[in-house]
């Protein structure tokens, strides 16, 4: 056994990359899969539902393709199934003339004829399916799986239970930082320095016996805690600004690709390659920066000019295998791999460093925190009132009236006839009752809530890139045809705002240099001024 055949587990292409209801193996690929699994919190909770059941209920354990639902299922179906019934995949059937949702119609009518519980796996496309498609002696089954797919929890019975890894999210914003728990926990216990982790047993053996190779190298990159950490933040704005979900199985395949392509792990991170996080993650990639001082080394680097501090990082990663970087897109991806590595710092490095740094998430977890915690005190209504006068009144402000950019601050243009524009002057401020009562749960966005002279209009989601497109349109940006998402949640907000416009008894007309204002006294006659 060597280190590139253990890590050969984490490939998706592995036997091992789905867990069956065959009778586990216990070769010596099956202790390194083991070593390396983590127990997640919907684990946790399943094994308390598990246990716990009653013989006229049934768990649904439900999620999407990778997820990791088949190797829940299979650890627990050997030790349980005397006492419960399992339906591991009701994706497929198992007799050919059958469809998957006949096959979970006769997996039902089985429950009701004996007394055990029942424990099924299924995707949620699946779950909707056969809410609609499912036999009718199975209403009562269906009923519930439509309660649960509404969000209408006080419907569904006491005997359903329903577990789904969206409930679950992979990453968490705090106070104390975003990541991941469990792609951070993962990586660690992956690359723990320690004998009693079978991967680095061979790591060190192999190191010992032959010298690094690019592999040993890799996994040597990987094991620092400042690497781990970056990588992580590089999965969190893939999720954020790409809005791509984090799967168990596509994370150990990214694991696996990052150490075992044939470049060194900084090059790998950014090759795209064929799994769905590299191949967002791509995008980010640092060597794409310009900046003056990033310039400033391509430039210089391509002239063999090198810098002290620079030639010193050069002889620091030998110490890692890390020998043989050409080019300076590869050592800029080293050093933004690195930017948090204390051992590594010097003043040169340090300015590179600092061109690495994004702010738009530090921002946006910042904002999605005081969502989410806002209890209507004084401080918080400060802090928010900030974001919602100065990034998100301001940019819906500057949006609305891109055709007429004189307006003063609380007008809003409505309409354009034969060359004269209207407005009107509206009170557009941050709903707090609204924020207070609505919390924030997902971490892809979260609702922002305005009132226009008392109205409260529809919640408008915020995501990571409609900030950015806020923060640009403040700066003098004006959306086009690339920003088409992002642009129909401004122009609904918009006509919204138009709606409540429209109902203003005063109105200004604006052509050239002159302006009217339109004042409806009691619906009797129109007051007219500025002529």
């Amino acid at each position: 056994m060597n280190l590139a055949q253990a890590l050969s587990i984490l490939s998706k292409s592995s036997p091992y990359a789905v867990s069956t209801e065959r009778e586990q193996s216990q070769d010596l690929l099956s202790t390194y899969k083991e070593h390396i699994y983590i127990e997640t919190d919907i684990e946790a909770d399943f094994k308390k539902a598990l246990i716990s059941a009653k013989p006229n209920e049934i768990i649904f354990l439900c999620g999407s393709s990778g997820d990791g639902k088949s190797e829940i299922l299979t650890r627990y179906s050997h030790a349980f199934k005397s006492t419960r019934d399992f339906h591991l995949d009701a994706t497929h059937s198992f007799n050919p003339s059958q469809t998957a949702i006949q096959a979970l119609d006769d997996r039902f009518a089985k429950f009701k004829g004996n007394d055990k519980p029942l424990v099924v796996g299924i995707n949620i496309g699946m779950l909707g399916n056969y809410a609609e498609e499912g036999a009718s002696q199975h209403n009562d089954v269906k009923e519930a799986i439509k309660a649960f797919l509404s969000n209408n929890e006080v419907e569904i019975p006491a005997t359903y239970k329903f577990l789904d890894f969206e409930q679950y999210p992979k990453f968490t914003l705090s106070h104390e930082g975003c990541t991941s728990d469990f792609a951070a926990k993962f990586l660690s216990r992956l690359t723990e320095p320690t004998l009693d982790n079978p991967f680095y047993a061979l790591y060190d053996s192999e190191v010992k016996k032959v010298g690094h190779t690019k592999l040993t190298a890799n996994f040597a990159l990987l094991g620092l805690e400042s690497v781990q950490k970056n990588i992580v933040s590089l999965l969190l704005k893939a999720r954020l600004i790409k809005d791509q979900f984090l799967t168990a199985r596509a994370l150990l395949d990214f694991v696996f690709q990052l150490l075992a392509m044939d470049n060194y792990l900084f090059d790998n991170l950014f090759s795209g390659s064929d799994n769905e996080l590299l191949t967002h993650i791509k995008s980010f990639d640092p060597s794409n920066i310009h900046t003056r001082r990033v310039d400033e080394f391509v430039l210089q680097f391509g002239l063999g000019i090198e810098d002290d501090g620079f030639s010193i990082l050069k002889e620091q990663v030998k110490a890692l295998g890390v020998f043989d970087v050409s080019t300076a897109s590869s050592y800029l991806r080293m050093v933004y791999l690195f930017k948090d590595e204390a051992k590594f710092e010097n003043e040169y490095v340090n300015g590179l460093k600092a061109d690495f740094e994004n702010t738009l998430i530090n921002q946006y977890a910042s904002f999605w925190l005081l969502h989410k915690e806002f209890d209507g005190s004084g401080r918080q209504k400060k802090e928010l009132n900030k974001f919602y006068k100065d990034t998100l009144i301001s940019a819906i402000h500057r949006y609305c009236n891109r055709n007429a950019p004189l307006l003063d601050k609380d007008a809003y243009f409505i309409s354009e006839y034969s060359g004269f524009k209207t407005a009107a002057e509206l009170e557009v401020k941050p709903d707090f009752n609204a924020i207070k009562m609505n919390g924030v749960s997902k971490v892809g966005a979260f609702n922002a809530y305005i009132q226009v002279d008392g109205q409260s209009l529809l919640p408008m989601p915020i995501s990571i890139n409609l900030l950015e497109l806020l923060d640009k349109i403040n700066q003098g940006y004006r959306p086009n045809k690339h920003d088409k998402n992002a642009v129909l949640l401004l122009d609904e907000v918009i006509e919204q705002i138009i709606t409540v416009a429209n109902e203003k008894d005063t109105l200004f007309i604006l052509k050239s240099d002159k302006r009217y204002k339109i004042v409806n006294e009691d619906d009797e006659y129109f007051e007219v001024s500025g002529i």
